[in-house]
This record gives C-alpha cells, structure tokens and sequence, in this order.
C-alpha cells in the first residue's frame, strides 16, 4: 500500500540518524525488551499492510515471537489478496569473480587467492540462452565490483544482447551514478538490487575494510540514484548475521518507508540474505545469524507492514525452509542458480561467492509451487504489457 503520507525532504541519512539506525541501535535493543503481548495485539490488529515504526517494532520484538501462527496466516491472505497465487521465478547470472573490495563475509574477497574467471559478453549471453531454455524470462545480472571489465558499456551492450530472450532484466553490482543507471535503463535493464549489507556504520566499516564498497554513504545513497534514473524495481535488503536482525529491519524498513513516499512510480522489494558459508569463510565467525523462526518473524512482520512490497527469497535457504515459506508472503523465488561465472555451462572450477542450499532443478522448484496450491510465473507480465 503506497503510503500518502506527504515527502518531508529529509533523505534518508538524516531519518537513520535521527531515529538512531545507523548506529549499534542499543535504545532499540531496550524498547524491544520492553514490548508487551498486549503491545503485539495491538500491532495485529492494526490494517494488514500498512507501515508504522511502532506496529513494526512490535512485530518484531521478542513478544511477537508467540504470534508467528497469526502472522503467518495474516501475511498469507494479504499476499493472495495483492499478488494472487503466483510466485515469479527468476535465475542470476554471474558475470565475474574478481572483485576490488575485501568484504570480510565475500568468496570474492580480492585478498583470497584462486583463479579469478570473467565471461566475456558472448559467454555472458550463452549462459543466458542456458537459463532462457530452463524456461525463465527473468534475470538477475550480477557481478562484483570489477569495473574495468564489467563497464557500464558491458552491462548495457550485454542488455541489448538478451532483453529480446527475457521479460525482465535486473541487476545487482556496485553503485553508479544516475546517469549511468539511466542508460542501462535505456538499454533495456528496469531492476537494480543494492543490499546495504547494514546500516550499523560501525559494522559497516568493520566488515568493509577497504575497496570502493567501504564507503557507506555512497551505498546508501545509491536508491535514491536508481530511482531517480526511473527503474522500475528497486531491491532492498541486508545480510542478515552481520547484526542484530530485529534492528536491521526498523532501519531497511524506514529506507523502504522512505523510498516508496519519495519515488512512488518505482515498486521497492526486499530480499531476505542470510550468511552462508563461501571461499575462505565460515558461518561460526558470525555472532549474529539468526533462526528459521525469526527468519519467519521478519518475513511476515515486513508484508505486514508493506502489503504491495516484493519479497524475494535465494536459493540460500535450504529447500525444506523454502517450501514451507512460499505460502507466507514471498512473491519471488530464484531456482537452478549458479553463483559463479559459467556455472550454468558447466564451468564449476569458477569460485561462487556462496554456496547454494538449493540445488534442485528450475522444474522441480515450479512442481513445489504447484503443489503448494500456487502458480509459478516464469515471465514478467507487468513489463509485456508496457513494452507493447
């Protein structure tokens, strides 16, 4: 539900700051101990989908975590009463593994030492055609920060090579200007993913050591920039195991809050990342990962909150979790995925950036859909009809 309430011109560093999301969140951290089940009730019974700080804190608390059953089917029938019973299938293609930065929780960290791989454009759109023929119409470009390579002339030449074999094309690299999001627009790409990793600065310098990526106001800059380069989806998310989740997402959601009052002809989504293992990483260095149930708390706390919002849920998750989540709010889920360049021709020496917990086929992940009483949607029908 688009909110109505007027845009104050505050952007979106000076709401964090105010509102204390930017930093380790500890007078949260209290409020959250303080909310009551009396507190939760009344968050529950407030309209399904619309967004206030207070319903989410509540939803979110420890107290809510008695509530999950409620949530659930709440966010199950708000889901079907504003997406009906489609999911939207999409698969990422990889485009390159070196990468400038030294985030401490990346396989491509640059301080990892293995054979780097790049897909050249034709590589790139032979992956595509591999990905085209599983039957999806909607891909993610991805790729680290590797910008002698993968240009912004790359990334545009490489959209005009496959938007006549997809529906939808998306991305999810480092942040450009507006003008340069602006061309790949033009050049048929109408997504951008951008997770903010965290809005902790502190953690955020912590975890990006140095590179490009070290800049957090750049990141957190970048929707602003996407959106005012008229994109059509903007993707938000946090790495969920860096910090306390429960903060996490009262500072994502006020972005999304943000966002949407700013930029109402662009649709924002929020994806769902948790820390999985990857080259030269491990899950037991991270204090902060967090359950399936509080997973399940976040998911439905935010379509509580949001009713028109995208929730997008990787191949990350094991696919016992993503069956049993696909009825509770996710409106898009990626199948058969590779995260490594080439990994869809069969070039699995390529470093992934995570390993997969999902690794059935695109068809065995559209029989699940079907058999949860919903309807795989392979093709972007939304964007069939603008172009038309």
């Amino acid at each position: 539900m688009l909110s109505t309430e007027k845009y104050t011109g505050r952007d979106i560093k000076t709401i964090l700051a105010e509102r204390g999301l930017d930093g380790d969140g500890e007078l949260w951290q209290k409020r959250l101990e303080k909310i009551s089940t009396g507190d939760v009730e009344k968050a529950l019974s407030e309209p399904a989908g619309t967004y206030g700080v207070e319903k989410l804190l509540a939803l979110v608390s420890p107290a809510a975590e008695n509530y999950l059953e409620e949530m659930a089917q709440l966010s199950h029938q708000l889901t079907i009463q504003r997406f009906g019973r489609t999911i939207r299938l999409y698969a990422p293609l990889y485009l390159s593994n070196y990468c400038t930065n030294s985030c401490r929780y990346c396989g491509f960290n640059r301080e990892n030492k293995f054979e780097r791989t790049r897909l050249t454009i034709q590589q790139a759109v032979r992956e595509g055609d591999i990905i085209a023929f599983e039957g999806f119409r909607d891909i993610l470009l991805v790729s680290s920060e590797d910008k002698k390579f993968v240009t912004i002339d790359y990334l545009a030449e490489l959209a005009r090579n496959l938007r006549d074999k997809f529906s939808f094309i998306s991305i999810e690299v480092y942040p450009i200007r507006s003008a340069e999001y602006a061309k790949l627009f033009e050049a048929g790409i109408e997504g951008v993913t951008l997770y903010q990793e965290t809005y902790n600065r502190q953690a955020y310098a912590y975890y990006h050591p140095s590179g490009p990526k070290s800049s957090y106001e750049n990141r957190l800059d970048a929707p602003d920039r996407i959106a005012a380069a008229g994109m059509r989806e903007i993707g938000l998310g946090v790495l969920l195991g860096l910090t306390d989740w429960r903060v996490e997402t009262l500072a994502l959601a006020e972005h999304a809050h943000y966002l949407i009052k700013r930029y109402w002809q662009s649709h924002v989504s929020f994806s769902f990342p948790r820390l999985r293992p990857a080259y030269e990483v491990a899950g037991s260095q991270f204090e902060h990962l967090l359950s399936d149930k509080n997973l399940v708390q976040m998911i439905t706390a935010l379509r509580l909150c949001f009713a028109d919002a995208g929730l997008v849920l990787s191949t990350r998750e094991r696919a016992q979790l993503r069956d049993h989540l696909v009825n509770l709010g996710i409106t898009k889920l990626s199948a058969g995925s590779k995260t490594n360049p080439g990994g869809y021709s069969g070039h699995s020496g390529a470093i992934e950036q995570f390993e997969v917990d999902d690794n059935r086929s695109p068809a065995q992940v559209a029989t699940m859909i079907k058999e949860a009483g919903l309807e795989p949607v392979w093709k972007d029908w939304d964007i069939t009809f603008v172009k038309d």
